[in-house]
């Protein structure tokens, strides 16, 4: 009688899993290289929050900051074989998908301000470069703000000549590369993880990147001045894998484009305020001196930097360029003849 008694509970606890397993969340990895509390991994938390409170706790999605899961150079590739759900890489790695036409994010001076780069990143033009994505396995859901890039290093910088000679990491990118170049700076591509050791032990000399970065990334305790160049945008792209996707019921797609739309709201807005914010704190820390531009220097920054649009060896079509400018209100002759 009592094994006949175990087998009646055995069969009545298998009876019961399918509808305990179906209250158990969906779990959604979302992978970034960041801290928490930079643009990126506030708005990621957001994301997070947001999705819990429309699903009514159906799905969750867990952060996973600071390349904990992976780094810079594999993220996209974790994605690819379903080991991360969601990425949000900054833009130039996207061109690892065979989609070179996301280079063009690096050109500098591209964007004269947020409200340009809107225009582009948020309407149409950046709508059809994430609708790219997804013959190559990932589908692009939003872009997101990190902001401008400036440059730091250990001697003051004014012109652009002041560059010549110093050594400085970028993200691997052929146009940053021509930059530097043009410059006469020397580029040395590396992971963001590995940022604060080679500035701190000299392997290189400086870095660009927006000022949130710098900031929380503890990089201006290595770097003696920060120069206020605006000189080219960072902005992410919010990715999940396909597969992963495609399985999805209806209903949670639409709540998580739901989230999303207001976390990118939320993303643009925190870059915005952060960036202001670390600026603020990098002055107050008395670390890093912070160098403004005058007018005249802002005009040869520009001048120097022009020509970078014309050497792109053809990775980036050309009409997608002039279609940006239109948007963007860039035109390279007139920066070329001021």
């Amino acid at each position: 009688m009592k094994l006949f008694a175990h087998w009646i509970v055995a069969i009545a606890a298998i009876a019961t899993m399918p509808s305990a397993l179906a209250e158990l969340p969906l779990v959604i990895r979302f992978s970034h290289v960041v801290a928490p509390d930079s643009p990126k991994g506030q708005a990621a938390q957001r994301f997070a929050n947001l999705v819990a409170t429309r699903t009514q706790g159906k799905v969750r999605v867990d952060i996973y900051p600071n390349g904990r899961l992976y780094g810079d150079q594999d993220e996209i590739a974790a994605l690819l074989m379903g080991s991360v759900d969601m990425l949000a890489p900054s833009l130039t790695k996207l061109k690892v998908l065979r989609v070179p036409e996301f280079e063009v994010f690096d050109l500098p001076y591209l964007f004269a301000d947020i409200e340009s780069a809107h225009r582009v990143t948020q309407g149409q033009i950046g709508k059809d470069l994430l609708g790219k994505l997804a013959p190559h396995g990932v589908i692009g859901l939003a872009i997101w703000d990190n902001g401008f890039k400036q440059l730091s290093s250990n001697r003051p910088v004014h012109m652009p000549t002041d560059l010549a000679g110093l050594s400085l990491r970028i993200q691997p990118s052929k146009i940053l590369e021509t930059q530097m170049k043009d410059l006469g700076a020397k580029a040395r591509p590396l992971p963001f993880s590995e940022v604060y050791n080679a500035l701190k032990t000299g392997a290189v000399d400086g870095t660009e990147g927006p000022v949130s970065n710098f900031y929380t990334q503890n990089l201006h305790l290595t770097q003696k001045y920060l120069t206020l160049s605006n000189h080219g945008y960072l902005g992410y792209g919010v990715l999940v894998n396909k597969k992963f996707w495609d399985t999805l019921a209806p209903d949670v797609r639409i709540a998580l484009e739901g989230s999303l739309k207001e976390a990118t709201t939320y993303a643009n807005d925190t870059a915005q305020r952060n960036n202001e914010e670390a600026l603020m704190a990098v002055e107050q820390s008395g670390k890093t001196k912070v160098i403004q531009l005058s007018a005249d220097e802002k005009l040869a920054w520009q001048k120097a930097l022009s020509k970078v649009h014309q050497q792109t060896d053809g990775r980036i079509p050309k009409e997608l360029i002039e279609r940006i400018y239109q948007e963007s209100g860039y035109h390279l002759a007139a920066v070329s003849m001021r």
